[in-house]
């Protein structure tokens, strides 16, 4: 297969573009500055703990996503808020029947797309404002992905994986089809497990659920997973904040195949983590709270139900994240993808 892996460089893409072209694929990545040059000049290297020496991979490194050719499938490894300043570069590679497996956290801008039902190509302006993603891009060459591992950049062009190797795959109208089952045939072949879900949205919202509460509530309180989960105050607003996502996801279809205590407990056994968006804030990194947090609130209004907990929390994350984007003082530390 030829793969164009944007965001080849960071943590998730690296990740994904060393597995993938050393099971044989034609890997192009999408790289800037000292990472574009150290993958050109020694390769993309990914260290595993059960591996004794680093994985490395030699793969074509561009600075350019229209210096790449079109691809059979491109996997879009960028955050949410930094989709629209490249989506016409990426809609210019992408040929008729190019596969796109985006990659980002929270909502997508693809959720209403291939929906049915009274939502049906709604914009969700908070990760899409005035629909540019959703009407540049067609959602047949879309297939929804949903990213567990954690991994982070250790250096320029050598990324470290820390846990997990699921990447659940599914069609946006929910059909078992022939490129569906390529796709996760790649994966797998790669090293990865990717099964075929039949209801994509509701594996979103399952690791959502987790990520749009334990994210935010780690920045305000510089907590880890289990700090948050044993300490009681914390640990019940993360379940009123789950609550209130439950409603809203549940208006729209979804079904959940754990329950609120459950999940927490699952981030408990995390353990002493801190997550992404901790890390981001220490590292003055713009944190992801609108496609998290934002859109969950924005499905709340257009489902109508209330969510004050997740509207007091987005409120302070925002806020905080807005005053170190001013004052830009923190260190730089790695940043783990996943939780």
């Amino acid at each position: 297969m030829k793969i164009c892996v944007i965001g080849g460089g960071g943590a998730i893409g690296g990740y994904l573009a060393v597995m993938l072209a050393r099971a044989g694929n034609d890997v192009t990545v999408v790289a800037r500055g000292a990472t574009l040059a150290a993958i050109k000049a020694r390769g993309l290297a990914l260290i595993m703990d059960d591996q004794p020496e680093p994985l490395v991979a030699q793969v074509k490194a561009v600075e350019k996503i229209r210096d790449a050719e079109t691809p059979d499938v491109v996997i879009l490894a960028v955050k949410a808020h930094q989709v629209e300043p490249i989506i016409e570069d990426l809609a210019a590679i992408m040929g008729p029947e190019t596969i796109l497996i985006p990659m980002q956290n929270g909502i997508p801008w693809w959720y209403f797309q291939k929906l049915g039902g009274d939502y049906q190509d709604h914009s969700v302006e908070t990760v899409d404002a005035g629909g540019v993603a959703k009407n540049a891009i067609n959602p047949n060459n879309i297939i929804g992905c949903v990213v567990y591992p954690a991994t982070f950049t250790q250096a320029p062009g050598v990324i470290r994986h820390v846990e997990g190797n699921r990447f659940p795959l599914g069609e946006l109208d929910g059909k078992q089809t022939e490129r569906i089952q390529k796709m996760s045939e790649m994966m797998s072949a790669a090293g990865f497990k990717s099964p075929i879900l039949e209801d994509i949205r509701s594996e979103i919202w399952l690791k959502l659920w987790g990520n749009m509460t334990f994210n935010p509530i780690s920045s305000l309180t510089h907590g880890t997973l289990e700090g948050i989960c044993q300490y009681p105050l914390t640990k019940e607003l993360a379940r009123n904040m789950m609550a209130e996502a439950q409603t809203i996801a549940e208006k729209l279809g979804v079904t959940f195949r754990v329950d609120i205590e459950r999940r927490i407990a699952g981030a408990e056994k995390v353990g002493k983590h801190k997550t992404s968006m901790l890390q981001d804030l220490e590292a003055g990194r713009s944190l992801e709270i609108d496609a998290l947090l934002g859109s969950v609130i924005e499905l709340g209004k257009i489902t109508e139900t209330p969510t004050p907990c997740l509207n007091t929390v987005f409120a302070l994350t925002k806020y905080l994240d807005e005053n170190v984007q001013a004052s830009k003082g923190s260190l730089a530390l790695p940043s783990v993808s996943g939780y």
